[in-house]
């Protein structure tokens, strides 16, 4: 009942990914005070566009049977959620950044329910190199050896580096390798907080680095708003996903639009 009156978008996409992306996006601050630090990130979403409605792809997951018979349930089934509740379950948006340092790179953000893994994350996927003399061992799908950094929130948190290398041996072969940091195996003996653990500290520290200043949120409902009126004016239909896929087709199509994948199609949490 509670996420139908506000749906995927505004409940995890204009805030908290929203969040993530005006942190990797911000110039570095003057210091690590936490005005300074917010003032980078308002900055930020004041530059970015409102979002296009033609930017946008929703989706709400159906129910399904599983090989052993256990049948998974779809939004609609849920005794709480309204008959034929049009609230989206998955969003996948297209976002941009019009300052001399972003300027023509889109920034896809998706978020969803019911998917086949839970993460979070971020992923920069690097532009293939003009006139590339290797093209040609890496077969007819050149997005598969796209060089990508990875930047994992949850879980198991990690930063890895996605590069094409050489083979060993006497042929020349192509492989993408990591270059992998997981932080549960290079701080074992240290015990990572959790989120909110990190949150509730820096309550009582009166730290506000990570926390959303008046102006901060005044700018990120100025890109959303405008859309999700729109879209709940048309009375738009999510595209139907099955219970534990990766969202629907919609999405795949989005991306193409920009010229990117979603790096997380083949990639499985290490």
């Amino acid at each position: 009942g509670y996420f139908d009156q506000y749906g995927i978008i505004r409940d995890v996409i204009q805030n908290h990914l929203l969040q993530i992306l005006a942190l990797f996006a911000m110039e570095p601050p003057v210091s690590l005070d936490a005005e300074a630090i917010r003032n980078e990130k308002v900055k930020v979403l004041r530059s970015m566009s409102a979002v296009k409605v033609e930017d946008v792809v929703m989706g709400q997951y159906r129910g399904r049977k599983e090989k052993n018979g256990v049948d998974l349930p779809g939004y609609l089934d849920d005794p709480t959620v309204p008959k034929g509740s049009l609230t989206p379950t998955f969003a996948a948006i297209a976002m941009h950044i019009n300052n001399a340092r972003w300027d023509g790179v889109p920034f896809l953000l998706k978020a969803g329910k019911a998917l086949g893994s839970k993460r979070a994350e971020i992923r920069v996927q690097f532009r293939h190199v003009p006139g590339n003399i290797y093209k040609h061992k890496f077969g007819p799908n050149l997005d598969r050896a796209t060089n990508e950094l990875v930047i994992r929130i949850q879980p198991q948190e990690a930063i890895y580096l996605k590069i094409n290398n050489k083979v060993p041996g006497l042929g020349l072969r192509l492989d993408t390798t990591r270059l992998d940091l997981q932080y549960r195996d290079a701080y074992n003996k240290v015990e990572l907080p959790d989120a909110y653990e990190r949150l509730l500290l820096d309550v009582v520290n009166g730290d506000k680095r990570l926390f959303i200043r008046f102006d901060e949120l005044e700018a990120a409902w100025e890109l959303f708003t405008p859309v999700l009126h729109e879209l709940e004016a048309m009375k738009v239909a999510p595209e139907l996903y099955p219970y534990g896929s990766r969202g629907p087709v919609g999405s795949h199509y989005l991306a193409a639009k920009y010229g990117v994948r979603w790096g997380d199609m083949e990639d499985e949490l290490a």
